[in-house]
């Protein structure tokens, strides 16, 4: 087998499995709270979250660069876009958008929710795009 793409499908399966995660309980958990609760329940998720993000980040930038200097086939080329994409939307918008997010404003947390979605699309797909490189 190849050991980089391995390594990536891993890392992108990972990194899925943590968005999803994300994405179908800690975020609509974190949105229910009201403006009485938010500033604390926001400050704990955001510590509780970091080094979770840490590592399952480093493991995907890591094998991803990994796979890029492997010389990737034209499915893991998908893979590592669908990631690439996931983490572009982290930096650009979900990232911003937490940081704004002091108060409760539920225009910025219905922002949050939805850029979320497209942030656990792209991983999904580089996730499954990643695993289906394996087979080729």
């Amino acid at each position: 087998m190849d050991t980089p793409a391995v390594a990536f499908a891993l890392a992108s399966v990972l990194h899925a499995g943590f968005q999803v995660t994300v994405t179908t309980l800690v975020y609509p958990a974190l949105a229910s709270r009201g403006a009485e609760d938010w500033q604390v329940a926001h400050d704990r998720h955001s510590r509780a979250i970091v080094p979770l993000v840490a590592v399952v980040y480093v493991a995907l930038l890591a094998t991803g660069v990994f796979l890029v200097a492997s010389g990737p086939d034209a499915v893991a080329w998908l893979g590592l876009g669908g990631a690439a994409s996931a983490l572009a939307v982290t930096a650009t918008l979900a990232a911003p958008t937490h940081g704004r997010l002091t108060d409760r404003d539920e225009a910025l947390v219905a922002r949050l929710l939805v850029v979320d979605r497209w942030r656990c699309a792209a991983a999904v797909l580089g996730a499954v795009a990643s695993v289906a490189a394996l087979a080729g």
